[in-house]
């Protein structure tokens, strides 16, 4: 059942609560797309895979790429840090609490979502915001994406002329022991994003179904159909 299609019901148990604020819906969805972006111009760089003939200057494929990948890094690290600024900023349901689990409910609710999606628990917990499981995974691939920006700016040191602001970042060099390791880092942190965000949509569609609460519809609408026992702080 969708989400239309609750709300279209008379059962007047449940209610529409606005959950996702904009911020953290547009910042969703603008690291999902700098991610698909980042990957594809990113694999590029490591692997050329484009072969063309004639000067370079006729067709500057490389140098697309880089500049791309330059301008999608800048939106992607932008967006990772106002949404860790909404953590502390936004409502409850975008709060750090959401994210690690710190009460006992939220432990709780760790293992109750843990067994649901490994098909040891029939009904999902209903909830607000993100279940503890969801939760702590945004929260690990949080530490990989500013990883990823970490390593990114220090390998555009490199690239960047002598007078760029983005010198400053050449501390970051020796912090990874080097540039090779920090592309190592850089190449295996975006495998890592790519496996999270198939998991991720995955996890999405199996609660959408199960909860019919309109999980799926959220991100965009920023509002879920709840009960209203649930309606209040999950």
């Amino acid at each position: 059942m969708s989400a239309m299609a609750i709300a279209g019901t008379k059962n007047t148990d449940v209610e529409r609560v606005y959950i996702w604020q904009l911020p953290v819906r547009l910042t969703h969805w603008l690291i999902f797309f700098s991610v698909i972006v980042l990957s594809a111009t990113g694999y590029y760089i490591g692997h050329p895979f484009i072969s063309v003939s004639g000067p370079a200057r006729d067709h500057f494929v490389m140098g697309t790429a880089r500049v791309v990948h330059l301008y999608a890094a800048i939106v992607f690290a932008l967006s990772v840090l106002v949404r860790i600024y909404w953590m502390f900023a936004g409502n409850v349901y975008a709060r750090l609490t959401q994210l690690i689990p710190l009460r006992r409910e939220r432990f709780r609710s760790f293992w109750e979502a843990a067994m649901f999606y490994s098909f040891m628990r029939r009904e999902p917990e209903e909830c607000a915001g993100h279940n503890a499981l969801a939760g702590s995974s945004y929260a690990m691939i949080f530490g990989v994406y500013l990883l990823m920006i970490a390593t990114g700016l220090a390998l555009y040191t490199v690239d960047a002329s002598p007078s760029s602001p983005f010198q400053v970042f050449d501390f970051l060099i020796p912090l990874f022991d080097g540039l090779q390791m920090a592309r190592l880092i850089h190449h295996i942190g975006m495998w890592i994003v790519l496996m999270f965000a198939v998991v991720h949509i995955y996890f999405v569609i199996v609660a959408s179904v199960a909860e019919r609460i309109g999980t799926f519809d959220s991100i965009v609408s920023g509002y879920k159909f709840l009960s209203r026992r649930k309606a209040g702080i999950s």
